[in-house]
């Protein structure tokens, strides 16, 4: 999964309502183009280069998997949705919002419709001291120097009076922190390691993933799988059982919870559809007595995909060993995992049916999914 561009956008409003044209701009920028990281305090600063009523401005910090240009595109849509209209000339006027880049990285983008860094930052003291705020020790890719000496090298004079009222940011409204442990559950391309991974991102947790491509057992289980089911399934449980152990032993002071793409039970729900009969009782003994120290997770997701879109999913993501996987197999997957879940009582259970959702290309399936899982918390 590819890593988010981290994005410093600046914000000001001098029309109607201007704290609430602010805060409706942070949700939709939440919504549409990423998350949120950070957001600086509200500063009433007099318009800038006309005479207009005075401004309230503030900076965030943003991280998007959108490259620049389409953030650009986004924030304009944003802009006319709040009811922005500009007008056919150029020159400074009054707004209801204005939305801009500052900086994308380090990167230094100059094309007819956008220039990043944002080419008059360093003058404007509505941006420098909210980008302050949160960015003081960030560079300016092409002046290098820090946020917080351009701010004492800026020379605009304007007076600029914080606002004792903050703006919220929508990502705080999801409290997956309640939970310490967090177990992300689904078939066989489900997308369970994309989205346990983005979720540890953004909320600050600490990610578990599953070692399953160090496993030499794999690819020779997929070409025969009578031979090497047994002692496939033997070493998953092992690993699993360690690492599980190792890290839930290890606490992060810096992390607000755990989440992981896997929970152990899995072993169990895998090892009854791959192993004879035989071979399944004694793998079940061994199961249970490694099973009963191993710290349950609070709150366990089931990502629930139909066969078809498996298939693409596996297809798509091509790992050789998965590419003749039989729908039946997955099939008695999805009924292992169900069936399992139905008997628990011990931790809180949410089976998500995400057939006709694309959370890793689509932000708003994304936050849908965190919606459905926040409905446990």
């Amino acid at each position: 999964m590819t890593k988010p561009t981290t994005y410093h956008i600046a914000l000001g409003s001098n029309k109607g309502d201007k704290f609430k044209n602010l805060q409706e701009a942070i949700d939709a920028i939440y919504e549409q183009v990423g998350n949120i990281k950070l957001i600086s305090k509200v500063y009433k600063s007099p318009a800038f280069g006309f005479e207009s009523d005075d401004f309230l401005n503030c900076c965030l910090v943003l991280e998007s998997y959108l490259e620049p240009q389409m953030v650009l595109e986004a924030l304009l849509e944003i802009e006319i949705g709040l009811g922005r209209e500009r007008k056919s000339g150029r020159g400074y006027e009054a707004r209801t919002i204005d939305l801009d880049i500052v900086f994308a990285e380090d990167r230094i983008i100059h094309t007819e419709t956008l220039e990043v860094p944002h080419p008059e930052m360093d003058k404007r003291k509505f941006v420098l001291l909210p980008l302050n705020d949160i960015a003081s020790k960030v560079k300016h890719p092409e002046f290098n120097k820090e946020v917080g000496v351009l701010l004492g090298e800026c020379d605009d004079d304007s007076v600029l009076e914080p606002i004792n009222i903050w703006l919220k940011n929508p990502g705080k409204g999801f409290e997956f922190s309640k939970f310490n442990y967090i177990a992300i559950e689904g078939n066989i391309g489900a997308g369970k390691t994309s989205l346990a991974t983005r979720i540890a991102h953004d909320f600050n947790a600490k990610l578990i993933l599953e070692r399953f491509a160090d496993n030499p057992f794999l690819p020779k289980f997929y070409n025969d799988a009578n031979r090497y089911a047994f002692p496939l399934e033997m070493s998953f449980l092992a690993d699993r059982y360690q690492q599980i152990s190792d890290d839930l032993a290890q606490l992060d002071l810096f992390k607000d919870f755990i989440v992981s793409d896997y929970d152990v039970f899995k072993s169990l729900i895998f090892s009854k559809i791959t192993l004879q009969d035989d071979e399944f009782n004694l793998y079940r003994k061994l199961f249970y007595l490694m099973y009963k120290d191993i710290a349950k997770p609070e709150l366990y997701v089931y990502l629930y995909q139909n066969t078809e879109r498996l298939q693409q999913n596996i297809k798509k993501r091509g790992r050789d060993y998965e590419q003749n996987i039989a729908d039946d197999y997955l099939e008695k997957i999805n009924t292992g995992y169900l069936d399992f879940l139905k008997t628990q009582t011990d931790f809180n259970v949410k089976i998500i049916d995400i057939s006709d959702r694309d959370f890793i290309a689509n932000r708003a399936d994304y936050l849908w999914v965190l919606g459905e899982i926040a409905s446990k918390v």
